[in-house]
């Protein structure tokens, strides 16, 4: 091997090392990517979005959904009551929570997390922003002292004259919750009625936790009927 050819073969070797070396240095430098068909799925990924996809609106992968569509265990998120409607959510939606220890306590910090800056640590309206604004009402006054859990929901829910919506900051289940608390705090003894409501939910059949309340009339779990077979004397008419 000639001279020339063994400086060409060593002067070709650095050049190689030397723009590798940059290469690898360089952390901007994607390198070279191997099938890339493993990484870029040939079919439409609805959360990966790489290039603009010309089909749909927005250039996006997912597509909108059908109108009235209700996502997977969203259902209680849609009363189909509108939001300048609370009289009729007062005669249509119920509380499907029993006024339990457990439920009015959480309700109790749900409150204290997200509506006592506004309406008080009593709801008597008397929060650090109630103060400053004005306006915000008094529970234990008035008609808002009759307010039922249902309107107190809705307008949790939606909103109402200078109270914006909350509807996107507690699910459902908590927004009844904080209804049960804003009940306790409607008698006007503040945080500390809620023992005293517990106590009364207790002694009331109809506001006892559904795993302990028993029964009422001859619907008792653990009564047969006098009569197998032939069902107890109708009580509702006399047959012909």
């Amino acid at each position: 091997m000639t001279h020339s050819l063994k400086l060409g073969l060593h002067a070709s070797a650095i050049l190689f090392a030397s723009v590798l070396t940059t290469a690898c240095n360089n952390a901007g430098d994607t390198g070279i990517e191997y099938a890339p068909q493993m990484y870029e799925s040939i079919p439409y990924d609805p959360l990966r979005q790489v290039n603009t996809n010309t089909v749909n609106p927005m250039g996006i992968n997912e597509r909108t959904p059908v109108v009235g569509t209700v996502a997977q265990g969203k259902l209680n998120y849609y009363s189909h009551i509108p939001k300048d409607s609370v009289g009729i959510a007062e005669r249509r939606l119920s509380n499907p929570y029993a006024y339990t220890k457990a439920n009015l306590e959480e309700g109790k910090v749900l409150y204290t997390r997200i509506c006592s800056h506004c309406h008080g640590e009593a709801g008597a309206g008397d929060g650090p922003v109630g103060q400053k604004f004005k306006g915000v009402p008094n529970y234990t006054a008035g008609a808002y002292k009759t307010m039922n859990d249902a309107h107190i929901y809705h307008v949790i829910q939606w909103g109402r004259n200078r109270m914006m919506p909350h509807g996107s900051i507690v699910n459902p289940e908590e927004r009844w919750k904080i209804a049960m608390y804003v009940r306790v705090l409607q008698g006007g003894k503040g945080p500390d009625g809620l023992a005293d409501y517990v106590k009364v939910s207790n002694d009331s059949t109809q506001m006892t936790d559904r795993a302990t309340q028993k029964p009422t009339l001859e619907a008792q779990a653990d009564k047969a009927s006098t009569t197998p077979g032939q069902g107890d004397q109708a009580r509702n008419g006399t047959a012909n």
